[in-house]
């Protein structure tokens, strides 16, 4: 059997990154509170882990404003994207520079249970409290257990997809 950190040695992290721009992933908003003020963030690393318990997990470089708030507060809420909210994308993405100071700015949210921002425009969201964090290299998986949940306001509508590099629809 062969260990697997030798195996991922022999895989060069451009070739590694090429390979996963071939995975098609749901493209959702996270967002937190840092005391009074909202932060966000696009994931493609977020995922349902368990039903009993409801958990879920993201990913989060240690790098961004997001996790240090993540380990502080341990609370977060995932917004999924439908196919045309493509300004929500390029906020969150920092693609659209105009709103570094307030991503938020002019946008309609909601406060879920544990305060942190929704998106009810979404296709659903999920309200989080962290029960566990996995440091990696540069990055965190934050574990959390889902205290609330519900279909958006546009649950029937197709979802954004990320697949090689660009933000699809399915149609």
């Amino acid at each position: 059997m062969t260990d697997s950190s030798s195996i991922l040695e022999g895989v060069h992290p451009e070739l590694f990154r090429e390979v996963f721009r071939h995975w098609p992933s749901g493209v959702a908003i996270a967002t937190s509170l840092d005391g009074d003020r909202a932060h966000g963030m696009v994931v493609g690393s977020f995922c349902s882990v368990s039903l009993d318990p409801p958990l879920v997990m993201i990913s989060a470089g240690t790098h961004t404003r997001l996790h240090d708030i993540l380990v502080r507060r341990g609370q977060f809420a995932i917004s999924i994207l439908k196919a045309d909210q493509h300004e929500l994308l390029t906020r969150f993405a920092g693609i659209d520079r105009t709103f570094d100071d307030d991503r938020f700015a002019g946008l309609r949210a909601i406060t879920a249970e544990t305060g942190c921002p929704i998106f009810p425009e979404a296709l659903g969201w999920v309200d989080c409290d962290v029960v566990d964090r996995h440091p990696g290299t540069g990055y965190s998986i934050f574990v959390a257990h889902v205290v609330a949940a519900s279909l958006g306001e546009s649950a029937d509508a197709l979802p954004m997809v990320y697949f090689k590099r660009a933000a699809h629809s399915l149609a």
